[in-house]
């Protein structure tokens, strides 16, 4: 589980940086994660995502997995009573809220959370992360009009604050290829992929994913 409040993006040396592997879809993937040893998973639950899971095929992906792998619930826009439902129904360890939800919407579902926020110049990152008080973590994005998330775009890094009052996980474009790169410039807690270790969208290639959770080991 992510912890609350520790592991600044201040401190010295670099710790160890987690990794999650996004937009899995069925057994064998979440399988293929686990025993590359990512540390957590994410289950999308979005209609509108080419990587959307029902409630029964994330109860099976659930089932398979091995002890001591988070799993991940991202949810976009969704009304509370959805959410509810799934959590009735799917034994989730987190929430990831990647849509527009404020911080009240955030807050009252029993399990930990984090939000994603879409990095674009111009805004204070560090004053809307203050604004969610009440997250594990905040996730940075890129930014693309009317896309909540998935495009596979890397931004700027540099726009990234050396102060965040929360735990970082970065995403965003992220690759095998360029993981490492990512992880010396923004040091954050945690890396999140999605389409950079696919074959296609919701199905993920097993090569590139033992790649890049080497990767992001080969970083510390």
């Amino acid at each position: 589980m992510l912890p609350s409040g520790v592991f600044s993006r201040g401190y010295l040396p670099l710790p160890i940086v987690r990794s999650k592997i996004c937009g899995i879809t069925n057994v064998a993937d979440a399988l293929v994660a686990a025993e590359a040893g990512a540390d957590a998973i994410g289950l999308v639950f979005y209609s509108k995502s080419p990587r959307a899971v029902n409630v029964v095929q994330a109860r099976e992906i659930i089932a398979a997995l091995p002890p001591f792998v988070t799993t991940v619930g991202l949810f976009v826009n969704a009304s509370r009573c959805e959410i509810n439902e799934t959590l009735d129904a799917v034994a989730l360890d987190m929430l990831q809220f990647h849509g527009d939800e404020t911080p009240a919407d955030c807050e009252g579902f029993h399990r930990p959370w984090y939000k994603a926020l879409r990095v674009r110049a111009g805004e204070d990152i560090c004053a809307e992360v203050a604004r969610y008080a009440g997250a594990s973590a905040v996730l940075l994005d890129t930014f693309v009009e009317g896309v909540p998330g998935g495009t596979g775009e890397i931004f700027d890094w540099s726009l990234v604050p050396a102060n965040l009052p929360k735990p970082l996980i970065l995403a965003g474009g992220l690759t095998p290829q360029n993981v490492q790169q990512a992880i010396e410039r923004v040091r954050p807690f945690a890396v999140d992929v999605s389409g950079g270790v696919e074959l296609r969208k919701g199905v993920k290639d097993a090569a590139r994913v033992r790649e890049f959770v080497r990767q992001v080991r080969a970083s510390m």
